[in-house]
């Protein structure tokens, strides 16, 4: 199975107002500032996490591609709600690869 995103894709994102479990947000990583990341929303307020712990209103988990070459809240846990700067509506490049993110 392909990944979701490829190197060299070209993506719309917009503010987030509703996040849901399974969508792909823009996020600002929290070791350090100014440094996008952008990751699949695999967790929600109230959900367990990998570690067993439940997740706290405004808490969120989210996962790239894989366990090893993934920078996630594997590594730095869960996220806050105000570090999500966008949702990825669609890709626009390339044009092969275009429409939706899923």
């Amino acid at each position: 199975m392909l990944p979701s995103l490829m190197p060299g894709d070209f993506l719309a994102a917009t503010a987030p107002r509703r996040l849901v479990r399974g969508g792909v947000v823009v996020l600002e990583h929290p070791a350090r500032p100014g440094f996008e990341l952008v990751k699949r929303l695999t967790a929600v307020p109230g959900d367990r996490t990998v570690d067993g712990r439940v997740l706290e209103p405004g808490e969120y988990w989210v996962e790239g591609r894989g366990v090893r070459e993934s920078a996630d809240s594997r590594t730095f846990g869960p996220v806050s709600a105000s570090s999500i700067v966008g949702v990825v509506r669609f890709r626009y490049w390339p044009p092969g690869r275009a429409g939706p993110v899923r």
